[in-house]
């Protein structure tokens, strides 16, 4: 069963009152990613995609052991860090990404990862949503990272309905207060992990459900599929009969 999104936002008001309800229920909300510096973050992120956090852990102590710098990834033989990496998936593409993103960082700045968005987004294999991730969590600058969570659940919240992450990014941060972008990002994927799921989420057990706009559309949903299967269901009832019917008037 597919969840539409809502089709159109909610007031101002009870956007704010559903992420101050998020971010109460998860008040130490930060990133699942376990790192000791910004590098190490960066590379991380950019291993993250199409793969969980917790496969990232297991993964990045190896990889750091033996490559703990830009300076010593940088230089490193595409086929020993693809083997490294390999149980994160696309790991060809991922190997080559965090390579030269660290031959950028030793070669424009000077093996330190910057602060500024654009540098960042500069680096092979950082996109937007990487580049927030680093800045909101390694240097507290005002960043909202927008993945497939995010993008799900302040669709189901009704805090947007635009169809691109930048369009959403720009919705969300229009009502999060500046100082608390950083942390709007985690509350909305702790929330999409644990409660918002796809492709059907936890209702009865979500804290925002009485005021979330989602609710209704499933229950309206499910209300519709469940009167097709009715009819469904007596269609095929009455066939038999039918079909007796019409043996029974042949053999008259």
């Amino acid at each position: 069963m597919k969840i539409p999104f809502p089709k159109k936002v909610v007031p101002r008001a009870v956007a704010e009152h559903e992420l101050a309800i998020l971010e109460k229920t998860y008040p130490h909300a930060e990133t699942a990613l376990h790192y000791s510096d910004p590098f190490q973050l960066l590379i991380a992120v950019i291993l993250s995609a199409q793969t969980t956090d917790v496969r990232v852990n297991m993964t990045t102590p190896a990889l750091f052991a033996k490559y703990p710098t830009p300076q010593a990834l940088a230089k490193a033989k595409v086929s020993d860090v693809e083997r490294i990496i390999k149980s994160t998936g696309f790991f060809r593409m991922k190997a080559k990404n965090i390579i030269n993103a660290s031959r950028d960082l030793v070669e424009k700045h000077g093996g330190e990862v910057p602060k500024d968005r654009e540098q960042l987004e500069a680096l092979s294999g950082v996109g937007r949503k990487t580049a927030s991730v680093v800045m909101g969590a390694a240097f507290d600058e005002p960043a909202l990272a927008v993945d497939t969570h995010v993008f799900r659940v302040s669709h189901r919240l009704g805090l947007t309905t635009a169809s691109t992450p930048l369009g959403v990014e720009e919705d969300v941060t229009a009502i999060v207060p500046r100082d608390k972008w950083r942390f709007a990002s985690h509350w909305l994927i702790l929330h999409g992990r644990a409660i918002c799921k796809a492709p059907t989420p936890l209702c009865s057990q979500c804290p925002v459900r009485e005021i979330c706009p989602t609710p209704p559309i499933i229950a309206k949903l499910r209300a519709t599929t469940a009167a097709g299967r009715i009819r469904l269901d007596a269609k095929a009832a009455a066939a038999p009969r039918r079909k007796q019917s019409s043996l029974t008037k042949k053999k008259r």
